[in-house]
């Protein structure tokens, strides 16, 4: 009888041992488990990117690249001026990675490897000192003010005064477009001032109750005043449905296909959430 039931205890206690032995096991294992995220290799992004080019494309990249960094911060981006020429000149040598350009490639520029993303587009206003009393002009009045035919105010329906002309520097994408849209690619005077980025224009022109200068619509503010084109107003709408002739795009431009880092910030930039930022800042969206 004892026999019976010390073999049943013992039974019990090597059944109990298994048990825990069992247990154990199964907590080691799923212990390992726990830990096995922790030793998936890291995909973020990482590196360095530079995008250099038109100072009216400036802005943007700036703010783009801020929110890129945030999402992705082992990225760092350096975004540069110096106009749309040497945004192209950038692309085109591997100076940058991006380049950016706010008007259309040239012919002598085209064939050289560059592959470019339309990421915006923007319109060009003329602007005026807010004192003046006009409100419209001919876009061919535009022209001969900067050819230096038309010196006086009063020869476009204005006061008495001398016109002081304000202009982008050659190699500006500002003034390649305005040049293309306005001029008819004939020269602008040697007469006019000239001024290296969309700000000092706009600052010019605001300190000069007789002054004209063109900027990017993106940059208008209440220090000047834009001026209707042939009878239409210079805004988002009427350069979405091209009834505003003087308009032009964003691009950014890569040395072929873009890869890897500028790969994943261009797309960023044609996502729903970029264009927004676009948009935002005073861009027009492509989408």
């Amino acid at each position: 009888m004892v026999s019976k039931i010390v073999r049943r205890g013992i039974s019990f206690a090597l059944l109990g041992v298994l048990l825990l032995m069992a247990a154990f096991l199964a907590g080691c294992g799923q212990k390992t488990d726990e830990k096995a995220p922790a030793q998936k290799e890291d995909h973020a992004l990482t590196g360095s990117l530079t995008i250099a080019g038109s100072t009216s494309v400036q802005p943007f990249s700036e703010v783009l690249a801020e929110k890129f960094q945030e999402i992705n911060p082992k990225v760092q981006i350096n975004v540069q001026g110096g106009g749309s020429s040497q945004g192209v000149e950038a692309a085109i040598s591997g100076a940058a990675d991006i380049g950016s350009s706010s008007r259309e490639l040239k012919s002598e520029e085209q064939g050289k490897g560059l592959v470019e993303t339309k990421i915006a587009l923007d319109g060009i206003a003329v602007v005026v000192h807010p004192s003046n009393k006009l409100v419209d002009m001919k876009i061919e009045d535009i022209r001969n003010i900067y050819l230096g035919n038309i010196k006086n105010w009063k020869e476009v329906g204005g006061e008495n005064a001398p016109i002081t002309v304000v202009c982008r520097e050659e190699g500006s994408g500002t003034r390649g477009a305005f040049e293309d849209i306005v001029m008819n690619k004939e020269k602008i005077s040697n007469k006019v001032i000239i001024q290296n980025s969309t700000g000092a224009v706009r600052t010019t022109v605001a300190g000069d109750p007789k002054a004209i200068g063109f900027v990017s619509l993106a940059s208008l503010n209440n220090e000047v005043k834009a001026v209707k084109i042939d009878g239409i107003e210079a805004s988002v709408e009427n350069v979405k449905n091209g009834s505003y002739k003087i308009s032009r795009p964003f691009l950014y431009l890569t040395k072929g296909e873009p890869q890897g880092l500028a790969k994943a910030f261009i797309d960023y930039v044609m996502s729903d959430e970029g264009q927004k930022i676009m948009v935002d800042e005073g861009a027009i969206s492509i989408k």
